[in-house]
């Protein structure tokens, strides 16, 4: 376990979820979407390792620094199946938003 700015234990769990989602987005549409504009590949790829870290800078200070487990409480079953169900349809169309204009542009 690691602990917040208060020294109570947290789940590492959501932070590392999320971390790796900002890793695996940025490194798998960061470099096309740069090299795009005309740069490099190692400037693109720095590009996207700059923007994972900052993903991963946001998770830690929203699921580790200032989490408050203490706070936490059961979440009814069909509260956390409709936000499932919105966050699936969210990431679809993130998916498809990142990924239409180099679609478009190789038409």
């Amino acid at each position: 376990m690691i602990e917040n700015r208060n020294g109570t234990p947290v789940d590492p769990v959501p932070f590392l979820v999320v971390s790796g989602l900002g890793v695996a987005l940025s490194f798998s549409f960061g470099p096309i979407y740069v090299m795009e504009f005309g740069a490099s590949l190692p400037f693109s790829l720095s590009v996207a390792g700059l923007v994972a870290l900052g993903t991963a800078a946001a998770a830690y200070h929203r699921y580790v620094w200032t989490a408050r487990p203490e706070l936490r409480g059961e979440v009814p079953a069909d509260v956390r199946l409709g936000r499932l169900l919105y966050g699936m349809i969210v990431g679809f169309f993130v998916v498809v938003a990142l990924a239409l204009p180099l679609v478009a542009g190789g038409l």
